[in-house]
């Protein structure tokens, strides 16, 4: 049994703690939610175990797909075990449908479906506020190593393609995510979390939106639209 050490690090969303065995690190989620680069703050009940057990299934289907990943196994309804991974500082980006700040930045509505994936990526750093940036910096300013953006781009898309095909059979639009990667024992691992808070998710039939994107913008039934996914995920009731 493994057992659960000093907290590493605590983020916005969860805390990272150290595990008796150095290649593993244990994932407590929370239920505190932030918006805007953490101007805006608040909380969502149940998230942190909603988000645990989405993102415990995804990485499941992911793996299962082919898709290394840093998840080991769900512990608790809070706490995910994985590989501990010397984190790339580079957010991934993968739009499907125009929202967001793809709709400001390019003077379009939401809801448009692009002809093919946009791909972007954006500087880690809460407190630049993740810029974005293109792969002439990421090689400028040696974020990645030789070849690992090759891997990442090519894992982005996989995921794309494998997530919609996952929403779809559940009655959701995967409008676009956000994904993080990481090395471990030399190999370059998807990690973080794949969940509503860093997905947009709307109802494939209304279009509600069923995601963060309630919160940010203040349209309630913030709660219920997570518990929706986690039915639809999970295949369980409440």
């Amino acid at each position: 049994m493994t057992e659960k050490r000093e907290k590493i690090y605590e983020g916005k969303a969860k805390i990272i703690y150290a595990t008796d065995n150095p290649d593993l690190i244990i994932q407590f989620f929370k239920d505190d939610a932030t918006a805007f680069n953490a101007q805006k703050k608040g909380v969502i009940v149940n998230k942190g175990v909603i988000n645990n057990a989405i993102s415990s299934k995804i990485f499941s289907y992911l793996e299962d797909g082919g898709i290394h990943t840093h998840f080991v196994k769900k512990l608790s309804d809070r706490e995910m075990l994985a590989k501990r991974l010397e984190i790339i500082p580079v957010e991934v980006v993968v739009r499907n449908v125009s929202a967001g700040s793809l709709s400001g930045r390019m003077g379009i509505d939401e809801g448009i479906e692009l002809p093919l994936p946009v791909l972007e990526f954006y500087y880690k750093s809460d407190e630049l506020g993740d810029p974005m940036i293109n792969e002439s910096h990421i090689k400028a300013f040696n974020l990645a190593k030789e070849g690992e953006m090759d891997k990442i781009r090519d894992v982005a898309m996989d995921v794309n393609k494998r997530l919609k095909s996952f929403f779809v059979q559940r009655g959701i639009t995967l409008v676009d995510f956000k994904i993080e990667f990481g090395r471990h024992r030399g190999e370059v691992l998807l990690g973080d979390e794949i969940t509503p808070d860093a997905c947009r998710l709307w109802d494939a039939v209304t279009r509600d939106k069923m995601d963060k994107d309630r919160f940010r913008r203040d349209l309630g039934g913030v709660e219920d639209a997570y518990l929706k996914v986690y039915e639809r995920v999970c295949g369980v009731k409440g």
